[in-house]
């Protein structure tokens, strides 16, 4: 019999550049949402409720699929459900709580280069947990690439001199954030081994949207009415959300993590591209380009399958 559609070459090809796509266009309908929901920079607490409610409803939208697929949406032995929670906890809550916060604090083109540093981090923690993944000299040169990828980024003022231009609060947290999704990835590919990808990511999402969304309105968080333009990107980053994470876990679940892995590079580059085209933002700066060609080197050289490892899985 032929392997799944997920599980032929040409099947994760197609998947996995849907998916960075999507997460590429986060970066300008994030925000454009703080426009037209009325968001200021310094307003965490309607930043956290805007995470809140776009989660919230991806994972209603995925357990809602999970259920009318007859996937066992309820049966989660009490283990299963700690384990689900800890992971809606960190991927989903405090990743996006660093992430929205210090988005609202960078430009859109710049976080897309500087949240590609999650690849380095996957590479350095997967060192340390697993005995088959060792960090070769390989690796750690496209990892000291991509950090210098990070640094160049921050070169470069408004008008072209080399200034360290680097804020905790807004490069540092994109760079946090990406850091805890690192590590939040891991722990739910260990455990996507036991349970339905699609019932494990719609209920991480929602625990971690009504996290998020507590936190909002416990700060006195408050969105604009929405309007019809509002509405409809709320909606598109909630189908987003679903549709991304569905897929990836499910691409992770039965194929090589470092096949998987190589396509993150594609995240930067749909990032930078789509954040010019829908914000204005420019990327002929200097230090923008030579740090988009660090990053996606650096990455290319972590993530590049061996011949043995472009093979999928039986």
């Amino acid at each position: 019999m032929s392997s799944p559609f997920y599980q032929r070459r040409s099947g994760v090809f197609l998947i996995a550049t849907l998916c960075c796509l999507l997460w590429g266009s986060a970066y300008p309908a994030i925000k454009t949402g703080y426009v037209l929901f009325g968001i200021g920079r310094a307003d965490t607490a309607a930043q956290l409720l805007f995470a809140g409610y776009r989660f919230a409803l991806a994972g209603i939208f995925l357990i809602a699929a999970a259920a009318a697929l007859r996937r066992p949406v309820l049966a989660l032995n009490r283990r299963q459900w700690g384990q689900v929670a800890l992971l809606g906890l960190t991927q989903t809550a405090v990743q996006y709580v660093f992430f929205y916060v210090g988005l609202a604090h960078a430009t859109g083109v710049k976080s897309s280069i500087m949240n590609g540093t999650g690849v380095f981090f996957s590479v350095v923690l997967a060192h340390f947990l697993y005995a088959d993944d060792r960090l070769t000299g390989r690796k750690a040169l496209g990892c000291l690439i991509g950090f210098l990828g990070v640094v160049v980024v921050n070169l470069g003022g408004a008008k072209g001199h080399f200034d360290f231009d680097f804020r905790l609060i807004g490069e540092g947290f994109v760079i946090l954030a990406a850091f805890v999704l690192a590590a939040a990835s891991i722990y739910g590919k260990r455990l996507s081994r036991d349970l339905d990808p699609l019932v494990m990511t719609g209920w991480q999402l929602l625990i971690g949207g009504l996290l998020l969304t507590g936190t909002g309105l416990a700060g006195g968080g408050q969105l604009a009415a929405a309007t019809p333009p509002s509405a409809a990107l709320l909606l598109y980053l909630a189908l987003l959300s679903s549709v991304a994470f569905a897929l990836w876990s499910l691409l992770l679940k039965h194929n090589p993590v470092g096949l998987i892995a190589a396509f993150n590079f594609l995240i930067p580059v749909f990032g930078v591209a789509l954040s010019a085209l829908f914000l204005g933002e420019s990327i002929l700066r200097w230090s923008y380009l030579a740090a988009l060609l660090l990053v996606c080197a650096g990455i290319w050289m972590v993530t590049r399958p061996s011949a043995s490892a472009m093979r999928p899985e039986p």
